[in-house]
């Protein structure tokens, strides 16, 4: 049995775990999946610059995002569909982020709704939102969110169409699946029991409980597929950042960036922080690494917004390199649906004490005690 260590480990037990299908859309990229092995290699090639007899004994890595007081600068980030990696997903996962003292942030295609999420927990989360074309559903959704309690809005910028992600072309998730593919997927649930139990048979219903209102049939992949389709919004601008702050009273965070100019225009039109992300690879295959753009962004406008970025996130030293280059705070997807996968909320709650206790060491280690002085220096050039 394997005894995991790391969030890598965590990703086996997954991948045990999960039907192929279900786990390739957790874990697959757009096209050749270029930029998802980016995010990863650029963020290794970074060094970190020991330091030693600093006095560095009293750790904290405590952090404020968005006024917000976190216990380290990690945010859960929206990931659609995480009700089918364990019985109620979102709720676990919520659950053990506010055990963590971090923030936890629902997707819009999630299988729990926003008032099971809310009911679940007594910390504010964050909701995400992405650009469709319905405004009066998508005003509908943030009311729901404000009604919950969610003090901060992730307006996702970087999906105005659907990539191909050739993985989930090959298992089914996409397109219509030929008879073929269908018995395939049939014998992957099948034989993985565990789940089976867990999810399809324990974890009903298995909704999209956000979209209940507006997909005629939300239960099915396909009808919420061409929901979606049909409603993202490719025709989109800047100016249209003012109906959101018109329906929005809380922070506002713009998600999906990765120019300077863009990250320009979000703190033009008043967004309260921003995610330097490619969507974790799953997106425009071929654009630069989160890490790789990340200083220049927080160079550019660090000083009136706060940065968060995503992307091959795996470890408390990738947090330190993240901080480095100018976040304020990372943001996990496939780590805490690993954990999920693995071990529902116990998995979730391990994956967040193995990142705090590596960065904890880290830090130790780069002769810092505060996460607000994990500078430049941090890295060895």
């Amino acid at each position: 049995m394997l005894v995991p260590a790391s969030v890598s480990d965590y990703r086996l037990l997954a991948q045990r775990r999960l039907p192929k299908a279900f786990f390739d859309y957790i874990d697959g990229g757009a096209y050749n999946e270029l930029t998802l092995a980016a995010n990863r290699n650029d963020l290794d090639a970074l060094k970190l610059h020991q330091r030693v007899l600093r006095g560095a004994s009293n750790i904290d890595t405590s952090t404020t995002v968005l006024g917000q007081k976190l216990a380290q600068p990690v945010v859960l980030g929206p990931v659609g569909l995480a009700g089918l990696y364990a019985r109620r997903g979102e709720v676990q996962a919520a659950r053990a982020a506010q055990a963590a003292g971090v923030p936890f942030c629902l997707s819009t295609v999630s299988i729990c709704s926003i008032e099971e999420v809310s009911a679940a927990s007594t910390a504010p989360f964050w909701f995400q939102l992405y650009v469709i074309r319905d405004r009066g559903f998508g005003r509908e959704l943030l009311a729901r969110a404000q009604a919950a309690g969610c003090t901060t809005l992730v307006f996702t910028v970087d999906l105005p169409v659907f990539a191909a992600r050739y993985r989930d072309v090959r298992n089914g998730m996409t397109g219509r699946p030929s008879t073929v593919a269908k018995l395939a997927r049939l014998w992957e649930i099948v034989r993985h029991a565990g789940w089976l139990l867990d999810v399809p048979i324990g974890g009903r219903p298995l909704t999209f409980g956000n979209l209940a209102q507006a997909v005629p049939s939300a239960r099915s992949l396909e009808a919420t597929k061409d929901w979606v389709d049909a409603q993202f919004d490719p025709g989109v601008t800047w100016h249209d950042l003012g109906w959101l702050r018109e329906n929005w009273q809380g922070n506002i965070v713009i998600k999906g960036v990765l120019d300077v100019d863009d990250a320009r225009a979000a703190a033009d039109v008043g967004a309260s922080g921003l995610i330097v992300s490619n969507h974790g690879g799953r997106q425009l295959d071929g654009v630069p690494s989160s890490i790789s753009v990340l200083p220049r962004i927080a160079d550019a406008v660090g000083d009136r917004l706060d940065i968060l970025m995503d992307g091959g996130i795996r470890s408390g030293q990738d947090v330190a390199k993240a901080l480095a280059c100018g976040a304020k705070a990372v943001m996990l997807g496939r780590p805490w649906a690993y954990g999920l996968a693995a071990r529902g909320e116990a998995g979730v709650t391990q994956v967040l004490a193995l990142l705090k206790r590596e960065l904890e060491v880290t830090m130790t280690l780069l002769g810092v005690e505060r996460v607000g002085d994990i500078g430049e220096g941090a890295l060895d050039k």
